[in-house]
């Protein structure tokens, strides 16, 4: 019995979609009105520019990191990363 529910259901979901018109279908922009879609739009455009702004932060807390554990190594760990490979100048 729960099958033949099931069907009918997906039957008039199906029913009601296909009987509206591509031109009559109603979006979610349409439903919301202008004014609430721009407050979305910039909430968006809002959190996308912290997220670069994170991710730059972050790019430039590893940057300084990397350069001040370089800065801090000890004369063995330098010997060892480079070796006698190092020039003249």
């Amino acid at each position: 019995m729960g099958k033949k529910r099931k069907q009918q259901q997906q039957h008039t979901d199906n029913s009601v979609t296909a009987s509206l018109p591509k031109q009559e279908a109603v979006t979610l922009a349409d439903q919301l009105g202008g004014d609430v879609l721009a407050k979305l739009k910039a909430a968006k455009q809002d959190l996308t520019a912290k997220e670069q702004a994170a991710e730059e932060e972050r790019q430039a807390k590893l940057a300084f990191e990397r350069k001040q554990r370089e800065k801090n190594k000890s004369f063995e760990e330098l010997l060892n990363e480079y070796g006698d490979k190092g020039t003249k100048y």
